[in-house]
């Protein structure tokens, strides 16, 4: 596929938050960019304001004309979420289009140029996030394909006039095979999408591959412990390559101290939440520094970075309440998210709302998840959130529940768990998940402050 001859992108599934990107990025460049999905959220209205056509009814006879018959310029991009049955996907696949992936389309667009690729279980969209905050707002600049939405630029794409791209790199379906980057991240390499790998051996072996992709002459940066036997490590107040020490809150924001072997970076400001967070700052601070970036110009940077949406995201935050939302749905990253609100605000009462994300990593990892949601004061559960998946006979959220020590814990309805919050109006309230809990947040702050 050449990409200077594509003239009309077609996405199957252009919903989600990477073939969104694509779409965007597509339609910068001047192509006529269509897409069917199954439903309409704010991020395909968006797109629709942006002159996207997108389309919810899975049916042949609302695929434009232009796209019908197969040539050079015609791309088709699907995503392996899509059900094999669907329609549209099997027009295409039955008339002779050339289908891509998503990471396939990411692969050859990133193949001539210097590529900064970040992955990992979790920590990988707010650390890409970081890394092309830094060298947008250093004047060094990028593109960027981004796994959320960055709360700077309000997108999940970013446009620069350079020859870099930093890419966020999904081991989903073993995705991120497709890249070869001049320097990597990885995050962690915790037991995920058992769904797909089988075991953590196979989840181990295909980050290791990714690893060995790197350009020669490139760069591997890996968190420390990681089963990695090359490249830069990094830790936070440990003993590694790139450290983090003198972690303190003053006034609800974290600052800390950076130092490799060149380079110190005394009493950063962080602009989000976070001590998981100053962990994925030392990922990005070592990357940006290859990349030649100014150690004022990076503590700068840090400092008026705002995040992502919905990775410990502040909803409400002032005296008497505060409302916290975030995407976690690893017990790692549950962990990390609620002992990072505990050290933030040691004296309030914790209420947690935590929808489970997936029937198989309910059932794979319910004493993880039991473990990480004992740390709240007080748990509502609700129920699974299936995706992708069929229903697993003995699998659901109870089973959490029932491994769990807290006693103040029950389990609720999206229906009604609204209405309890306004009850109650608890003054410290996190909601974590990464199915449709995100549909509750506008509610919810509605609820706490009587809207």
């Amino acid at each position: 596929m050449e990409l200077g001859n594509i003239k009309r992108v077609y996405l199957v599934g252009i919903g989600g938050i990477g073939m969104s990107g694509l779409a965007r990025y597509f339609h910068h460049l001047g192509c006529v960019v269509c897409g069917y999905d199954k439903t309409s959220t704010d991020l395909t209205n968006d797109l629709h304001n942006e002159g996207i056509r997108v389309i919810f009814d899975d049916r042949i006879d609302w695929i434009p004309y232009s796209f019908q018959t197969p040539d050079a310029s015609t791309l088709i991009i699907y995503t392996p979420a899509i059900p094999k049955d669907s329609a549209i996907l099997n027009f295409f696949k039955d008339n002779g289009f050339g289908l891509y992936k998503r990471s396939q389309v990411l692969g050859i667009i990133s193949q001539g140029m210097f590529t900064v690729a970040v992955a990992g279980t979790h920590g990988k969209t707010t650390t890409s996030t970081m890394v092309a905050h830094i060298l947008k707002d250093s004047g060094n600049d990028c593109s960027a394909f981004l796994g959320g939405l960055s709360s700077n630029y309000n997108s999940n794409v970013l446009y620069g006039k350079n020859n870099v791209v930093v890419v966020e790199a999904d081991e989903y379906d073993r995705s991120f095979l497709t890249l070869h980057p001049d320097v990597a991240i990885i995050t962690s390499m915790d037991a995920d999408h058992l769904d797909i790998y089988g075991d953590h051996s196979h989840l181990t072996d295909s980050f290791k591959l990714f690893a060995s992709q790197i350009k020669p002459g490139g760069t591997l940066i890996h968190k420390k412990g990681l089963p990695l036997d090359t490249g830069y490590t990094y830790a936070v107040e440990g003993d590694a390559d790139a450290t983090a020490s003198n972690i303190k809150i003053e006034n609800g924001d974290f600052y800390f101290d950076f130092k490799n072997g060149n380079t110190s970076i005394t009493n950063i400001r962080m602009g989000i939440a976070g001590t998981h967070n100053i962990e994925n700052a030392v990922a990005a601070i070592e990357a940006c520094l290859i990349l030649k970036v100014d150690a004022d110009a990076i503590k700068s940077a840090l400092g008026s970075f705002r995040g992502v949406h919905r990775r410990f995201e502040y909803i409400i935050k002032n005296e008497s309440q505060i409302f916290i939302d975030d995407y976690a749905h690893h017990p790692e990253e549950l962990k990390a998210a609620i002992k990072s609100v505990k050290r933030l605000y040691p004296n309030k009462k914790l209420t947690t709302i935590f929808q489970p994300h997936l029937f198989t990593r309910t059932r794979d990892f319910a004493d993880g998840f039991a473990e990480a949601l004992d740390l709240s004061d007080e748990l509502i559960m609700l129920d699974i959130y299936p995706a992708r998946e069929l229903p697993i006979e003995g699998v659901n959220a109870e089973m959490i529940l029932q491994r769990m020590k807290l006693s103040n814990k029950r389990l609720s309805s999206k229906q009604t768990v609204v209405n309890e919050i306004k009850a109650k109006k608890p003054e410290l309230l996190l909601t974590v998940g990464a199915g449709d809990i995100d549909t509750l947040v506008q509610p919810l702050k509605q609820a706490l402050q009587n809207v």
